[in-house]
């Protein structure tokens, strides 16, 4: 499928300690900040919350598994209130650090995010969790991958949906993520990333790591704090999305 958007938004997983936040801050235009389960603490909060007000990007939050030991992309065993309660309260841990603060949007974390691609449970537990701590009227969004059991929860509590793609990560011929265990799962050439975002927003998909062609629409594009030469992954997006004509926004802006 050919097409070409006009904008596109551009998000990041930020205040998780990787040491990139105050490069990629000013080139992104969302950044999912960590709410002190998986990574980050009050402290931290508060810094990429200001930071992202200094650039004017939306701010989300980015809620994960409660373990430390492996940056919340294993696992864990929790029953549907657990896990709801869990991601209700790293919300609201964030929106303690910042009485003023409007947030934008939701996006899951490492094993929560994956799982909630597929399995139902998981992903109603996720947007219940978010109802709880942003109940109407907020309109803030939930970030999820295309075609995702994620997608079809936050649709039937009300939630607005924004679907992601990845700019730094290879897709199975499935459309799911190609685990980090693999080789080639993430691209760290920035070259190679830019042209993933650019297939994005002119095809409306990309090629997995087999050769084959998914057709995935998507409504922003994300790149990892984390990931190895982030902040040099950013500028070759951001100046090839430009140098396409295609505007990057925040998918939710307040009135």
């Amino acid at each position: 499928m050919t097409r070409s958007l006009a904008s596109i938004d551009l998000n990041s997983d930020l205040g998780e300690g990787a040491g990139t936040d105050a490069e990629l801050m000013p080139l992104i235009s969302s950044a999912n900040i960590a709410c002190g389960a998986h990574a980050g603490d009050d402290s931290t909060m508060r810094e990429t919350v200001a930071l992202a007000r200094r650039y004017g990007v939306a701010i989300g939050a980015h809620p994960g598994y409660p373990e430390r030991a492996n940056f919340g992309r294993l696992p864990m065993t929790m029953t549907s209130d657990e896990l709801s309660e869990e991601v209700a309260r790293q919300i609201r841990a964030l929106q303690r650090v910042d009485p003023d603060l409007k947030i934008a949007h939701v996006k899951a974390h490492g094993a929560l995010y994956n799982q909630a691609e597929r399995d139902n449970a998981v992903a109603k537990a996720i947007v219940t969790g978010v109802r709880k701590a942003l109940p109407p009227p907020s309109e803030a969004a939930m970030f999820a991958p295309p075609k995702s059991a994620m997608v079809e929860a936050a649709l039937a509590v009300g939630l607005r949906v924004v679907r992601e793609g990845f700019v730094d990560r290879a897709y199975e011929s499935d459309g799911t993520l190609r685990s980090r265990r693999l080789p080639g799962a993430l691209h760290t050439d920035p070259q190679i990333a830019a042209k993933q975002a650019l297939s994005f927003v002119r095809e409306g998909g990309v090629r997995a790591h087999d050769g084959t062609f998914l057709d995935l629409t998507v409504d922003t594009l994300c790149l990892h704090g984390d990931t190895p030469g982030a902040p040099a992954i950013a500028a070759a997006v951001r100046a090839a999305l430009d140098r396409a004509g295609v505007k990057v926004r925040a998918a939710v802006i307040w009135r």
